[in-house]
């Protein structure tokens, strides 16, 4: 029986790891990259909270600049611009599109948390 509840605890924590990895992108000079928002297969990170509020987490791992862009059927409601080795939050809601985009060569992580309903 104990054997079950180590066995249990273990996938469970494997399992909450896994939903908080991050996803790392390489972004090559004059590129945009949409990153949620296009549809299944379309988009370049799964954002488990597609269908409600969420917040994408954006850490810009490189010393080049790039911009977040978030849009809302095809209008642009943000945009930012994302500093070498800085890190923001930015709250999606439900509908939005996330878009990265870059002038040079550049390195994102993107973390996708549950928002405010």
């Amino acid at each position: 029986m104990k054997k079950y509840i180590v066995l249990f605890v273990m996938l469970f924590a494997l399992q909450s790891y896994a939903q908080k990895e991050k996803t790392v992108f390489e972004l090559k000079p004059s590129q945009s990259m949409c990153m949620t928002g296009k549809g299944v297969g379309q988009d370049a990170a799964i954002n488990p909270y597609i269908n409600r509020n969420s917040i994408a987490i954006i850490e810009n791992l490189s010393e080049n600049n790039f911009t977040v862009r978030v849009q809302y059927k095809g209008d642009v409601v943000k945009t930012i611009v994302m500093e070498a080795n800085k890190k923001t939050m930015v709250s999606l809601r439900k509908g939005f599109e996330l878009y990265l985009d870059s002038d040079l060569e550049a390195t994102a992580k993107l973390e996708f948390r549950d928002g405010v309903n």
